[in-house]
């Protein structure tokens, strides 16, 4: 009987032919989606020295317990190299509830910082110049709020507005998508999202006022392809609403970045990232009329895969993190997190996260990879992967449009339902052995005990007695009053930023501002898609 040939596919289950070779090409032309790095439509890298002109930002995402703890780890890791701030927030700042709200308990300072006010920021950020170093804040629903906290922190350390760089996430449409951290209904969320843009633009032109992220997306079961396509028409619903707010296309698009996902798939990986930039560069100029060349270029911003990494045999997700980086930066990224070794089971170690920026180190002082732009540039196999992406994207935008756009697509389930066919897919492929992970259903054998950092019941007692001795110190009648104002805003049509400053300012908490925001906008909960 003779068996059956085995089928090669990358790991989102796209065929991979035997060979590839110039006819493979034959509608790939050079002069139209290659060109030359920093040309457009910068498939080959946004700049034409790309690391020989400047290094990645190399952005560990940190944050657990306190922001005492947090900020003792911020200077150490500056200590050792690391280039830029990550911000990570616990669960209930994630939700805008406070340290001591009744849904908080037991999750405060577990899986990032616990932050309820101006004064937890200040802490948090302390000794650090903000007018020198970049921070990028990983926070979506109530990103204006946390924004606004690190905007008076800067303030009072006497940073210009104007000087400040960074990143907060402010993604919204992929917290519906994928990651289930919402707050407010979709449209009042949006409108939240453009006065972010807006006020940026206006007063703090060098921060990028959201980063618009396929991470979570991929983290949720996503093919490599439907993380591209989503991400994308994710960011072209945020132009459309900047646009119909009043804003000029070159006056707020070269500070939109992206967040993309470097998973196992070595060169499926790198072609996404290549795709990313073809496709964003001809929306901006075809489909917005953006003229300004820096609005035209995607810069993104890279995170190992998490859910690549496994529990059983730790020490290979040092192996798989490494391979996952390079790919990044093969893909041309600006910016890069490398994930540590014992995030399959907790928050990760001082330890695990130093091996962690080693490997960020090595790859770009002893691999060499930094020396050319686009070394892979011109290879049939990766140039066929990169045109495909593309026209994969091209009609997931297609159908997304005839819907309506994304908000409809979202309240249809389009794009939760094609992540969780392809999720179920990925999985049934690793339960029957079509793809193999290591240690997990092929080469097994016993795991080594490894150091693992715990969080205990203190910094929830921590958290909750500076809130109260806050709030008793407080002039609560100016918070009130900023409140009101807050809401009264929201009621309307003016920018929210201004009102959600003054509260801050007063030491209103994340958890009262957003609660004044829910009495306008409401909460949501998502229906269920069959």
């Amino acid at each position: 009987m003779r068996v059956a040939e085995k089928q090669y596919t990358t790991i989102s289950g796209v065929p991979i032919e035997p060979l590839y070779t110039a006819e493979q090409l034959q509608d790939f032309d050079a002069d139209r989606d290659l060109a030359l790095p920093g040309e457009f439509p910068y498939t080959r890298g946004i700049h034409r020295t790309m690391y020989r002109g400047r290094m990645w930002t190399m952005r560990q995402f940190s944050g657990f317990a306190t922001p005492e703890e947090t900020n003792r780890r911020y200077h150490y890791l500056l200590q050792q190299g690391q280039t830029g701030l990550s911000v990570a927030f616990d669960l209930p700042t994630l939700m805008g509830y406070d340290a001591d709200h009744p849904l908080s308990e037991g999750e405060v300072g577990k899986c990032g910082a616990a932050i309820s006010s101006l004064q937890d920021m200040e802490i948090l950020l302390q000794g650090i110049p903000l007018g020198d170093v970049t921070v990028s804040m990983t926070i979506n629903s109530p990103a204006a709020v946390l924004w606004a906290m690190y905007l008076a922190v800067a303030e009072k350390q006497g940073a210009d507005w104007k000087r400040l760089s960074g990143t907060i996430q402010n993604d919204i449409l992929k917290e519906y998508i994928a990651q289930k951290e919402y707050i407010f209904p979709p449209r009042p969320s949006m409108r939240l999202v453009t006065d972010t843009i807006e006020f940026g633009a206006r007063h703090v032109p060098r921060f990028n006022p959201i980063s618009i992220s396929g991470y979570h997306i991929r983290e949720a079961g996503s093919t490599a392809l439907q993380e591209l396509a989503f991400t994308l028409r994710d960011g072209m619903e945020y132009v459309e609403w900047a646009l119909e707010r009043g804003l000029q296309i070159d006056e707020f698009a070269p500070r939109l970045s992206f967040f993309f996902n470097a998973h196992n798939d070595f060169f499926e990986e790198i072609a996404k990232y290549r795709a990313a930039r073809k496709l964003w560069a001809k929306a901006m100029r075809d489909r917005y009329g953006a003229r300004d060349e820096r609005s035209w270029k995607l810069r993104f911003h890279s995170q190992t895969a998490g859910c690549s990494l496994t529990w059983q045999q730790p020490y290979n997700n040092v192996v798989r993190t490494a391979i996952q980086a390079l790919a990044a930066v093969l893909g041309g990224t600006q910016s890069l997190h490398t994930n540590s070794l014992d995030e399959a089971y907790a928050l990760p170690s001082e330890q695990a996260v130093t091996i962690a920026l080693r490997t960020q180190q090595i790859l770009a002082h002893e691999s060499g990879v930094t020396n050319t732009p686009d070394p892979l540039g011109g290879s049939y196999f990766l140039e066929r992967l990169t045109l495909d992406a593309e026209q994969g994207a091209t009609e997931y935008f297609r159908r997304i449009d005839e819907m309506g756009g994304m908000i409809a697509a979202i309240e249809r389930g389009f794009p939760q339902s094609e992540i969780a066919n392809a999720s179920y897919e990925y999985q049934r492929a690793v339960e029957t052995k079509e793809k193999l992970v290591v240690g997990v259903n092929a080469c097994q054998s016993g795991d080594q005990p490894i150091e693992l950092l715990q969080i205990d019941h203190a910094a929830e007692e921590h958290q909750e007695k500076k809130l109260a001795s806050l709030r008793a110190q407080r002039d609560n009648g100016e918070v009130q009053r900023s409140l009101s104002a807050l809401r009264r805003a929201a009621e309307g049509t003016e920018n929210t930023m201004p009102f959600i400053l003054d509260a801050v300012r007063a030491y209103a908490t994340l958890g009262e501002i957003c609660e004044a925001l829910r009495d306008v906008f409401g909460s949501y909960q998502e229906a269920a898609h069959i």
